[in-house]
């Protein structure tokens, strides 16, 4: 956890996202990294895969960046930085994963 600070700086160097490139002048000049680890950046998009297909909540995410107009590998690869998020935050809180149980129907 110390060696990258923040999720962000996980994301960048696992190929999920997007990195600053500014110079001296410019600011806010944002692109894909030219050095990150493709094993992770692997790791990271087939979780999001399979997650599309076993996680209703996964899905919604997904179908709903597929409603505004992003390709099936944007899609993806804004899940894969979402579970990122994720799992930063649960290995910085100490916590296990629990999915929450479905919401059952009023009678």
């Amino acid at each position: 956890m110390t060696v990258f600070g923040t999720a962000d700086r996980l994301a960048g160097f696992g190929g999920v996202a997007p990195v600053p490139r500014d110079s001296g002048k410019l600011s806010g000049n944002l692109r894909r990294p030219q050095r990150y680890n493709r094993r992770l950046q692997r790791v990271f998009y087939t979780s999001a895969l399979f997650s599309i297909r076993h996680c209703e909540e996964s899905r919604r995410f997904y179908d709903r960046k597929r409603a505004e107009g992003k390709r099936h590998t944007q899609a993806v690869l804004a899940l894969a930085r979402r579970r990122v998020n994720v799992l930063w935050a649960l290995l910085r809180d100490g916590r296990r994963y629990e999915p929450a149980p479905p919401a059952r129907a009023a009678a």
